[in-house]
Parts: C-alpha cells; sequence; structure tokens
C-alpha cells in the first residue's frame, strides 16, 4: 500500500484559477469600503471646516499672540 504522487503538473494554474478572482474581488470590496468609510468623510470634514474658516481672522489671531517674528502685535 503506497501513497499516490501528488498532482503537480498544472497545480499552479488550477490554484490561480480560483484563487485570482477570490483575491481581485475581496482587493476591490477592501478599496470600496475604504473609500466610503475613510475618504468620504474626510473629505467632508474638510469641506465643513473651510465653510466657516476665516484666515484673516485667524492671521489676526496669531499676530497678536506673537507667532510671527515679522509681524509685530497691534498692542506694541
Amino acid at each position: 500500500m503506497s501513497l499516490p504522487k501528488p498532482m503537480m503538473r498544472g497545480m499552479l494554474g488550477k490554484r490561480l484559477r480560483f484563487h485570482l478572482p477570490i483575491a481581485f474581488s475581496l482587493s476591490l470590496l477592501a478599496a470600496i469600503a475604504f473609500k466610503y468609510t475613510v475618504t468620504e468623510p474626510r473629505k467632508q470634514a474638510y469641506a465643513d471646516f473651510y465653510k466657516q474658516y476665516d484666515a484673516t481672522k485667524e492671521f489676526n489671531a496669531m499676530r497678536e499672540a506673537g507667532i510671527f517674528e515679522s509681524v509685530r502685535p497691534s498692542g506694541e
């Protein structure tokens, strides 16, 4: 009673035909999930932030705090 020889000829092609579509579909699913769970909320958060952002007001607040070396606060 001996063990049967393993089927080695054509094994790579057979395994690829099975695993390649699965790998492709899982990677596509992961990319779609990442897009809608990470990037879309991030884009919406940036849009919401910049709707109310006033760059001049921020500059004046930083100037008054003395952050800039080239611009003196208005109190001096």
